[in-house]
């Protein structure tokens, strides 16, 4: 009960981590059911980072806002330009780092990898389809390795999106982030 007491006061002073951490919810839901993350969501997310930075602590403020930003941008853009990754996931992170900075961005983003990988093997073994997503796993990678083209890349990636199993990686990156949030106590 003092737990519940406690979380008043805290949603107040840490406001904040609990507005992302919300919005990380949202588009959760919203990428479950939808396969996206929608710019009415992220764009907001990034500009209302950058706005609070710069209010709360001035030009540095904005300064470690924009850095977040192009962390979040620069650790999914890799994926996205392959096309692992939808353009809704990148901007989502980049709003995570616009309102953390890059520091929480960047540990927010290794907890969410390691959601989502843990979310894509529970989602194979549910489907009995251990053998089919290895065999793609390894010819994804081949072609990663050797075409280097990340056009080509996002060409091949695009016709076989109808046979794959989709994560909606809004909602690793939500559940990670949050995670790392509660654990860093920055939530409570």
């Amino acid at each position: 009960m003092a737990y519940i007491a406690q979380l008043g006061p805290a949603i107040v002073e840490k406001w904040p981590v609990w507005f992302v951490s919300v919005t990380l919810i949202l588009a959760a839901v919203i990428d479950g059911f939808e396969l996206k993350v929608p710019n009415w969501l992220t764009f907001p997310l990034v500009v209302s980072g950058w706005i609070y930075s710069l209010m709360i602590f001035g030009w540095a403020g904005l300064g470690w806002s924009l850095l977040g930003t192009a962390v979040g941008l620069i650790l999914l853009l890799p994926a996205y330009a392959i096309g692992a990754m939808g353009a809704g996931d990148v901007k989502l992170l980049a709003g995570i780092g616009a309102w953390m900075h890059s520091t929480h961005v960047f540990y927010a983003f290794c907890l969410s990898a390691v959601c989502g990988a843990v979310i894509a093997v529970a989602m194979v073994l549910c489907r009995r389809a251990w053998n089919k997503h290895t065999a793609q796993f390894w010819m994804i990678f081949s072609e990663i390795m050797t075409i280097r083209d990340p056009n080509q890349l996002a060409a091949i990636a695009a016709e076989r999106k109808s046979s794959m199993l989709l994560l909606p990686y809004g909602i690793p990156i939500a559940v990670g982030s949050i995670f790392y949030f509660a654990w860093r106590g920055l939530l409570v």
